[in-house]
């Protein structure tokens, strides 16, 4: 069975959903300056970063604030997702998506997270699951956001492992631009009509296996 060197995973919306919880706090900061904020826009913020999701809303909004201004919105957004997801433990993972990972650890495949919260450590502390990562790329890390592929580079770089032989696991557009760009093979998480930059889409991990992976698994040929 061949099976990819790596297995990068995104946070929000792969292994736990966050995305409830960004909602709030980003409707309440819109709110703060009169804008409503839909569903349908915050969908569209999915492994956006914090700073370039305020930015968008303000687009939206047709608002311009000052720096300070700027910054004291993105730290109380943060204050307020903070205080909503403190209550998350292992039973917020999304379902099969642990037993996944522990079986690709157990056979000798590289776990990374690539991220672009700013909070990514806390939560996969919270879910009790820091140890089955190689290493864990967050938003405090990186200077360009997804579409571009620095979040998941930086994971292959770190641990020596050409990206041709890297699968990412997403749910968002950008985060699958994100990984094309990057070289890699990408799974989407979600619905296949949201998802068409991925090689593959999966409803979600239910109960998929290393085998699963290996099935669809496939590295660019070498010329």
């Amino acid at each position: 069975m061949s099976l990819p060197q790596l297995c990068i995973f995104d946070l929000d919306g792969v292994i736990v959903d966050t995305a409830r919880f960004h909602y709030r706090a980003w409707k309440k900061t819109a709110g703060r300056f009169g804008y409503a904020l839909t569903p349908a826009q915050n969908e569209a913020l999915k492994g956006v970063s914090r700073r370039d999701s305020l930015a968008c809303i303000l687009k939206w909004a047709g608002i311009t604030l000052q720096k300070d201004e700027f910054d004291t919105y993105c730290d109380e957004k943060n204050e307020m997702y903070l205080h909503f997801i403190k209550d998350i433990s292992p039973e917020d993972a999304l379902d099969g998506v642990v037993p996944f990972i522990r079986q690709l650890k157990e056979k000798g495949v590289k776990i990374a997270l690539g991220s672009a919260s700013k909070n990514a450590r806390t939560i996969i502390e919270k879910l009790g699951i820091l140890p089955l990562f190689d290493y864990i790329v967050d938003g405090t890390m990186t200077t360009r956001g997804k579409p571009h592929p620095e979040v998941f580079l930086l994971s292959s770089n770190h641990l020596d492992t050409p990206p041709s032989s890297a699968v990412v696991f997403e749910d968002a557009v950008k985060g699958l631009q994100a990984a094309k760009k990057a070289g890699m093979f990408c799974i989407g998480i979600g619905k296949a009509s949201e998802l068409p930059f991925a090689d593959i889409v999966w409803p979600n991990f239910g109960d998929k296996t290393a085998e699963d992976l290996a099935r669809c698994w496939s590295k660019p040929l070498t010329v």
